[in-house]
């Protein structure tokens, strides 16, 4: 059993953002059928290496980028740039529930895939764009790029370490949060729409920009300047409202401690020896100790060289205090609370054997979501896809392939 069962979803994205938002689909049990140009497919599928290897260590051209963001779907190849391929998409609209796409503003429209166009096929149909900056404004014609919207929507300008210390100055996120974030708020939009649509009967056009999210996503952040009009600081991995809320140097390597109230901190002193901070006014709330964080950060600093990491978070987990350290992707997989929720699946692929899946973090009482598969090989579907929805029958799908159609 899946929650979307019966749910049908054109995906005509590429890279990240709109194969994030239809993965989440397909893992909620929606058939998502992949459009990708024939012979080409998703750029993904060239940004290698690292690519997949076979059961013999040869290396397969399923890149890993890939692999990361279509688990679970039908690839199909046909190209709707000739007059022929556009006509056979419409026929397959006419049988969609959602179609989602991330083409520049209004260049579907040529082709007759623009949202007037198939909402007279399919009036019920949910039409989501994903855009870098929207389908209106000064910039909607611009191609979106999430490191550029990092850099536009001020995300870099609260990203890194200080400018008057080693290393300051703007940084990017190390995932392409943007484009992640993007793919989350775009499927949450579907699935509110195909809740309207259950009751309403209507289909909606759904317009999600990047930007817009990344504006969205500055959270607390954000409203912490709306109020107060001062323009936050890049604070690296410190905090600008909670101290102490950072990354520590200990005797043989950092440790993330992250204190939220002031009975944490009480607890953190006199695991440290040092119960006197806790009484001492510049210390003893939160407002107090970012106050005289200059003076606070370099006696915890101090203290702690003479911890080792482990006993430290050990000790410090005894006494609710929250900490734990920096992992490398190597410890995370390997660690016991990761392995234990079973984040990483193994799934059977056709050329590689089996390939590595990171399972979606959501879970469901009872036998809620799909059965996991790997993600489709260019054009794997195609064929089950004409036959099963439009009928076409073997020769004529042949021919299809002979034009250099699918």
């Amino acid at each position: 059993m899946s929650l979307l069962p019966d749910i049908k979803v054109l995906d005509l994205t590429r890279v990240l953002a709109g194969p994030w938002c239809t993965q989440i689909l397909a893992d909620y049990g929606a058939t998502v059928i992949k459009i990708e140009k024939p012979g080409v497919g998703d750029d993904t599928r060239h940004w290698g290496p690292p690519y997949a290897k076979d059961a013999d260590g040869n290396l397969t051209s399923e890149a890993a980028y890939y692999l990361s963001a279509n688990r679970g779907k039908q690839s199909v190849t046909l190209d709707f740039a000739k007059p022929e391929g556009a006509a056979l998409l419409r026929r397959l609209v006419a049988q969609a529930d959602v179609l989602i796409e991330n083409y520049k503003v209004g260049s579907l429209q040529k082709y007759g895939l623009d949202y007037a166009s198939l909402k007279a096929i399919n009036p019920r149909l949910i039409y989501c764009s994903i855009t870098g900056f929207g389908q209106t404004g000064p910039y909607a014609a611009r191609p979106g790029y999430d490191f550029a919207i990092q850099g536009i929507g001020g995300l870099m300008s609260i990203t890194g370490e200080r400018d008057d210390l080693p290393g300051g100055g703007p940084q990017k996120v190390g995932v392409a949060v943007v484009d992640v974030m993007t793919g989350m708020y775009a499927s949450t939009a579907i699935l509110a729409a195909l809740a309207n649509r259950a009751s309403s009967g209507e289909g909606r056009h759904i317009d999600v920009a990047l930007l817009d999210v990344q504006v969205a996503m500055l959270a607390n952040v954000g409203m912490n300047y709306l109020v107060s009009g001062a323009l936050p600081k890049r604070w690296g991995n410190a905090h600008p409202n909670i101290v102490p809320y950072q990354a520590f140097e200990t005797g043989d390597g950092q440790i993330v401690i992250a204190i939220g109230n002031d009975g944490q901190f009480a607890h953190f002193c006199r695991v440290l020896g040092k119960p006197e901070w806790s009484a001492d006014a510049r210390f003893a709330s939160n407002p107090a100790r970012v106050k005289h964080r200059e003076l606070l950060v370099p006696l915890i600093t101090e203290a702690l060289q003479a911890w080792r990491g482990p006993e430290l978070a050990e000790a410090l987990e005894a006494v609710g205090v929250p900490c734990g350290p920096i992992n490398n992707l190597a410890q995370v997989f390997a660690d016991p609370q990761v392995q234990a929720r079973a984040m990483r699946v193994d799934v059977p692929h056709p050329s590689a054997g089996s390939v590595p899946q990171v399972r979606h973090p959501v879970r469901f009482s009872g036998d809620a979501t799909a059965a996991m598969q790997a993600p489709p090989m260019l054009g794997q579907h195609t064929d089950q896809v004409l036959q099963q929805m439009l009928g076409l029958p073997a020769d004529e799908i042949a021919a299809l392939r002979q034009q250099g159609l699918v």
